[in-house]
């Protein structure tokens, strides 16, 4: 099962170093990963989805906790966070397929960026089952190029 970490790190240098050790450290593959700086310019937060069971997630929370740049280590669970990647797909565009994959970008929500003569380019913000499901319309017009940010996810509030 794939979890969401949000951890909360000093925004100094080495600190993405000795966290992603802490994971090969332990054999554990990091899905995804993203950095950035936060509200506070002296803090960043890692959005990390790796793959495990509870038991292993548990584990790395501990771990994570140890370090010392870390400040606070959450793991998200399913329903209590909202999630997007960013993707930029380039598909080979012919201009007798033009139309067709402007309406696939236009009912999808992607936008094209960029367009030449034989390609066009769409930047996609979305959930990874949403981009898979783009990445299927497309394939048919052949994908030349994929290239994708971490997931950056936050906390919905609390509905009382």
């Amino acid at each position: 099962m794939k979890y969401t970490l949000s951890v909360l790190v000093e925004n100094h240098a080495g600190v993405l170093s000795k966290v992603s050790s802490l994971f090969a450290r332990r054999a554990f593959n990091i899905d995804s990963l993203a950095v950035g700086i936060t509200e506070d310019p002296n803090i960043s937060r890692m959005t990390i989805v790796a793959d495990g069971d509870e038991y292993v997630i548990e584990q790395l929370e501990k771990q994570l906790n140890k370090v010392i740049p870390v400040i606070k280590v959450r793991t998200y669970r399913e329903g209590e966070y909202i999630s997007r990647e960013l993707s930029l797909i380039k598909v080979n565009c012919p201009a007798k397929q033009r139309l067709d994959i402007m309406k696939i970008s236009e009912l999808m929500g992607a936008s094209i960026v960029d367009v030449s003569v034989n390609t066009m380019t769409l930047q996609f913000a979305d959930t990874l089952e949403r981009f898979e499901t783009l990445c299927d319309l497309l394939k048919p017009y052949g994908i030349r190029e994929i290239v994708r940010t971490g997931t950056v996810a936050i906390e919905k509030e609390s509905r009382k």
